[in-house]
């Protein structure tokens, strides 16, 4: 797709040309307008990889989220959570650079372009995201019909991987509403005349989105540490009442000691 943007750009355009951001003219050469296009296109792969990274079972955070199962509901709740808000700080640092990469080489036209880089592939995504439904289907007609256990297995391996495209294709999508939505807003400035919002400044722009990616990063770290903690805690709780006979019925002392160094350890390590 990057050649083919590349060999567009050098056929279908002049060398260079005469744009107009907000009034002002701005030269800019078709090279340019190419470079953008492109860093649209792989600012979209790379939200493709991170989004397959923190939703495949096949990586350590889904894995994680697995394991927290074994403890009850509530810590694979938090595990969750956590694992969703980590997952929005590597797109943004992406969105990010390719807004200013963009807005360098030609301003607000070349953001918009770029947000059509991203939608370049959008044939590949929508038919990846119609995978999980089908094979999603797949598993619930062979559960429905008695299929045996190993038909069931097989289709619960399809529907992971259905799962994980469906995310795959939900990150294009909302990658590249973003950029979207900052040309729209663009736009409206520039109808309505609004000199006093310098939010279209890309430096401005960028620093308002890391700034609102901020306390779900900071929350992630937290809940993944309260996570891990309640995670040894129900651990040792649970070998205290199978190891300490008569701790169930009430006669025996629980081992408060080891407990209160769970605690203790993980409020100085994990929040250090």
């Amino acid at each position: 797709m990057s050649v083919g943007i590349a060999i567009v750009s050098w056929v279908g355009l002049p060398s260079s040309f005469t744009i107009y951001n907000f009034g002002a003219q701005k030269v800019v050469k078709n090279w340019k307008l190419s470079f953008c296009v492109a860093i649209g296109l792989w600012a979209g792969l790379v939200i493709a990889f991170v989004t397959e990274y923190y939703t495949s079972n096949a990586y350590s955070p889904m894995q994680d989220v697995a394991d927290s199962c074994r403890t009850g509901a509530a810590t694979n709740v938090i595990f969750g959570l956590a694992l969703g808000d980590k997952f929005v700080i590597i797109p943004i640092f992406s969105i990010a650079v390719r807004i200013f990469v963009s807005f360098s080489l030609a301003a607000m036209n070349d953001n918009t372009v770029a947000a059509l880089g991203m939608l370049s592939t959008i044939a590949t995504g929508l038919t990846i995201k119609a995978y999980g439904p089908i094979s999603d289907n797949a598993g619930g007609i062979a559960e429905m019909a008695g299929i045996s256990h190993k038909i069931r297995k097989r289709t619960d391996a399809l529907d992971t991987t259905g799962k994980t495209t469906a995310a795959i294709g939900k990150g294009f999508a909302i990658g590249s509403a973003a950029l979207v939505s900052l040309a729209l807003f663009g736009a409206f400035v520039s109808c309505a005349e609004i000199s006093t919002v310098d939010v279209l400044t890309p430096n401005v722009f960028i620093e308002l989105i890391v700034g609102a990616m901020l306390p779900y990063w900071f929350s992630a770290m937290t809940m993944k540490s309260v996570g891990s903690a309640a995670l040894k805690m129900v651990e040792e709780v649970r070998r205290q009442f199978n190891t300490i006979p008569g701790l169930m019925e009430g006669p025996a002392k629980p081992d408060y000691a080891t407990c209160i160094k769970i605690s203790t350890d993980a409020s100085i390590k994990e929040m250090s």
